[in-house]
């Protein structure tokens, strides 16, 4: 149940003009967002931020993008924005049934992973997520695949992804209808 309850329409026009600049035209607002619209002038702030790592200026690909966002997400047990990025970009970024499982429960060595840079972006997620921090030889192999800039997006992007995962699950945001739930993914 949750501990900070959505918004419920009908809006106040201050928060509907927010959160329609944080959806898709036509598609009602996720509960995160209406939880986030409590504290209008912190999601006017953050909106700013979270279109520019979902958007086009990020220089990691839409498949890379989301293979941190979904790593990330498993390792913080944030069901509920790992089943939102799931249901709606995982099949645009062409991640196979084996890879959600992957970056769900499995590792970066798992044999669905035969890019170098996609195995590379997962040791990284789980560096950050286990001791903060990259090593320098996890450093020297992710600084032959990406560039400063790509660098800098994929760490940021973690630790947002961290962030929106921290606040999801201390405030128990309701699940997404129809969105997948981390059963649904089998570890074995």
């Amino acid at each position: 149940m949750a501990r900070i309850p959505a918004l419920e329409p009908p809006f106040t026009p201050d928060v509907e003009a927010q959160l329609t600049t944080m959806m898709p035209p036509g598609v009602p607002p996720i509960g995160l967002f209406r939880t986030f619209a409590k504290n209008l002038p912190m999601t006017v702030a953050m909106s700013h931020w979270g279109r520019y790592e979902l958007g086009r200026q990020l220089s990691l690909t839409l498949r890379e993008r989301e293979i941190v966002i979904l790593r990330t997400c498993a390792r913080c047990r944030c069901e509920y924005e790992w089943g939102v990025h799931v249901m709606t970009f995982a099949g645009r970024a062409g991640l196979s049934h084996d890879e959600i499982t992957s970056l769900t429960h499995g590792f970066p060595d798992d044999p669905c992973w035969t890019a170098g840079r996609e195995a590379a972006l997962i040791r990284m997620v789980d560096a950050l997520h286990d001791s903060s921090d990259l090593d320098d030889e996890l450093w020297r192999s992710a600084r032959e695949l990406f560039d400063e800039r790509q660098l800098l997006d994929a760490t940021l992007l973690c630790g947002w992804y961290h962030a929106i995962s921290f606040a999801a699950r201390a405030t128990r945001v309701d699940l997404e209808p129809g969105a997948p739930r981390f059963t649904d993914i089998s570890s074995t």
